[in-house]
């Protein structure tokens, strides 16, 4: 599948939708914006790019009127503006949809979309018949048609509670759209969709600014792009006059072929032995992982790859076959507790809903996952806490405040290293990582391949699930394909592509 398509040249536009001039801004006197530049013209849809941190976060939340600037000024079509809050830019045309939709899951899709001050109402009584109308003409606009208008939101499908936002941004006349990571939690087919739905946005003279991690969507589907590091503007170009290798290098300060660490750190000791495993998708499954070793885990979505993982840490009940961790044969349902004894631990894929507390702390998070270790005879010791947070976020170069900053306030990337700090506090033989660079930035991705392979050198077991073929070929020893909960393919990375890859994905090869 390829969502590929000829992109129209930029139109000429004089005035610009939206511009921000020598934004700066600073927090407890660090600066996180310093001169920072950008500008979206109407009818394009322009990416905004940089490593966590770069500064994209704290300029969306100033052009938005999250934040007020230090200094700087804004435009909006070409006349000096300040949004103080964020009705007041709402108000004039600029609105943004973050990963984390504000979708309310137990009211109605029409209420979604024509919430506050859009509902029809009369004398203090909603218009329900109006809603119903007026959302289903938004819906319509942006060809959404089979979307039920009394569903509860929260029973929508993840591309249709997006969908559900923009009717309800462009409800407020939306001009300028803001989208934060908008395909995170979407499959190919649903990327597909999206895409459509903003090339007719585009083509209505919506501005777009589309902020994504993932370059592939970028060079398909963006006009021009924008690259930002440290808090100021890079470069701004045609995305037809640009390559991934060019944009990661400008992204991060080096080459892009730097980014995984050299090979050579598996041993001949098997660290874990799985026998004929069997779970509700998983078939037959046999593998070992050797100290050492990074073994990358593959498949297309369904393929069981998830599963194996939630298996293995003790998460899921297996119904035939072993898991042996040294001397250690775990029971078929043994829960995470036993796997974490035995040595096994897991980095999950959503990091924000099953790997961290986001309102805690990052010193209660890690803590949390080890009271053995900072406790004695049932007394937590402050300062074996204190201990363990300090070391987890100077190893793991987590960017913070402070050891009390809530996890919430963190970037994606050091969101990660707080799971991985806690996690790696435990010592474990093997770990288990799903998704590991999942919705983080180019340069956390290089930070995270440098700790896998660190761990590895260091004798653990390394096992992780992507879906980014290139991730998986760059960061593995090995790589286990998985097709309908079977392997279908075992091969050295060092040497594979993704064409044959893809073969075994399919299940077009039997190793």
């Amino acid at each position: 599948m390829t969502l590929l398509e000829e992109r129209p040249e930029v139109r000429p536009v004089d005035v610009p939708a939206l511009a921000a001039h020598d934004i700066v801004k600073r927090f407890d006197g660090v600066h996180a914006l310093e001169r920072a530049q950008f500008s979206v013209l109407p009818g394009e849809i322009h990416a905004l790019l940089g490593e966590n941190g770069a500064g994209k976060s704290t300029l969306i939340k100033i052009l938005t009127g999250v934040y007020a600037p230090d200094g700087g000024t804004i435009y909006r079509n070409g006349e000096k503006v300040d949004f103080a809050n964020v009705r007041v830019a709402n108000a004039a045309g600029v609105v943004a949809l973050y990963q984390e939709l504000s979708i309310i899951p137990t009211i109605s899709v029409a209420e979604n979309i024509l919430l506050g001050e859009q509902t029809p109402s009369r004398g203090g009584i909603v218009q329900w018949g109006q809603m119903r109308k007026r959302a289903k003409a938004q819906l319509e606009s942006i060809n959404q048609r089979k979307i039920p208008l009394n569903a509860l939101a929260g029973d929508l499908s993840p591309v249709q509670q997006t969908m559900v936002a923009f009717a309800r941004a462009l409800a407020t006349d939306a001009k300028v759209l803001i989208l934060d990571e908008p395909t995170a939690s979407l499959t190919d087919t649903e990327i597909v969709e999206l895409f459509s739905v903003l090339r007719a946005l585009r083509d209505r003279g919506v501005a777009i600014v589309y902020v994504s991690h993932r370059l592939e969507e970028v060079f398909q589907l963006c006009d021009r792009l924008t690259i930002m590091r440290n808090g100021t503007h890079i470069v701004t170009k045609d995305v037809a006059d640009s390559h991934i290798d060019e944009v990661i290098s400008l992204m991060v300060g080096r080459n892009a072929n730097e980014l995984f660490p050299e090979r050579g750190t598996a041993t001949d000791e098997v660290a874990i032995e799985v026998r004929h495993l069997d779970g509700r998708r998983v078939k037959d499954v046999s593998f070992v992982a050797r100290k050492g070793e990074v073994l990358g885990i593959g498949g297309l979505a369904g393929s069981g790859r998830s599963e194996l993982l939630r298996i293995l840490s003790g998460a899921q009940k297996h119904v035939g076959g072993e898991i042996v961790v040294g001397d250690t044969v775990l029971p078929s349902s043994p829960g995470v507790g036993k796997a974490l004894e035995a040595g096994i631990a897991l980095v999950p894929e959503e990091r924000r809903s099953q790997g961290v507390i986001l309102a805690a702390s990052i010193q209660d998070n890690i803590a949390v996952a080890n009271i053995p270790t900072v406790s004695t005879a049932g007394i937590v010791s402050g300062a074996k806490i204190s201990t363990i947070t300090k070391r987890g976020i100077a190893d793991l170069k987590i960017k913070a405040r402070s050891p009390r900053q809530h996890v919430g306030e963190l970037s994606g990337g050091n969101q990660q290293k707080v799971v991985l700090a806690k996690m790696l506090a435990r010592k474990p033989k093997v770990l288990l990582m799903d998704e590991p660079t999942r919705g983080i930035d180019v340069g956390t991705k290089a930070e995270i391949y440098r700790l896998i392979r660190q761990l590895a050198a260091e004798g653990t077991a390394i096992i992780a699930v992507s879906s980014e073929l290139p991730e998986l070929i760059g960061m593995s020893d090995r790589i286990i394909i998985l097709h309908e909960g079977e392997i279908s393919g075992t091969v050295p990375a060092e040497g594979a592509d993704d064409e044959l890859l893809l073969s075994y994905c399919y299940g077009k090869h039997q190793s």
